[in-house]
């Protein structure tokens, strides 16, 4: 598929975090798949999806970070208390006051996303008139992934954090993948709105579906490949990772 480039499409790359399961010094980010630190994979997604603004949001020892989002095309700001993925978009606002198109959210630590995935999701969410979309998928063990709660009609009906969700939630086998599509305005304004009354009391950014449908606000959800959005959280993960890394550059 071509980088036919979205018209009024940003990018934000959360990329502060340490990874404490990582048992490394390394920003999480920095850990590298094919030869490359993750985050490169990830500018390099949006890049390939013609999306010409990319902002990362850097924190953790953000002095190894920096170089690396200049070399490869892309701005950044600065989280400096890791409060959660909620407060880590909110820090981006203050540079796109004037923006009214969409942004994509990213994850830095999600390097296998293919850039017609990214195309999909994002006409799958102009095509319905929503003011947002979260990327799924279906895994086999969804253990440390957010789940994705669904009415009867099949509609989103929320999305809970792991460590939030009660027994029979989590038996649900579809997981957020925690990559987004909003629309800008909304987002930042909802984003105002969420609080860290959770078992991690973080800011999550996934809390912002629940104003949108307690608004009566449309929200809707992409079905992707779980081996595309496949997140490192540990050293398990990241092999994992790898190994689907090197057999797609095999059978390329």
């Amino acid at each position: 598929m071509s980088c036919e480039k979205f018209p009024s499409l940003a990018a934000i790359i959360l990329a502060a975090g340490k990874g404490v399961r990582m048992n490394s010094d390394l920003p999480k980010v920095m850990h590298t798949v094919g030869g490359q630190p993750m985050l490169v994979h990830v500018i390099n997604q949006a890049k390939g999806a013609g999306i010409e603004r990319i902002i990362v949001i850097v924190g953790y020892k953000r002095e190894m970070v920096i170089p690396i989002v200049e070399q490869n095309g892309a701005e950044y700001v600065i989280q400096e208390e890791q409060l959660g993925t909620g407060h880590a978009v909110s820090v981006a606002e203050p540079l796109f006051r004037d923006y009214h198109g969409d942004i994509i959210v990213l994850s830095g630590d999600v390097p296998l996303l293919s850039i017609e995935t990214l195309h999909r999701i994002v006409d799958f969410h102009r095509g319905r008139d929503v003011v947002a979309t979260m990327l799924t998928a279906y895994a086999l063990d969804p253990t440390d992934y957010g789940r994705v709660l669904r009415g009867n009609d099949g509609e989103v009906k929320g999305v809970k954090e792991h460590d939030d969700c009660d027994e029979e939630e989590l038996r649900i086998k579809e997981i957020n993948s925690g990559i987004y599509v909003f629309r800008s305005q909304q987002l930042f304004d909802t984003l105002r709105l969420i609080n860290n009354k959770n078992a991690q009391r973080e800011y999550y950014l996934p809390d912002v579906f629940l104003h949108y449908l307690a608004q009566k606000e449309k929200v809707a959800a992409y079905v992707g490949d779980f081996d595309e959005i496949h997140g490192v959280n540990n050293l398990q993960d990241l092999e994992k990772v790898r190994e689907i890394y090197e057999r797609r550059s095999v059978t390329a």
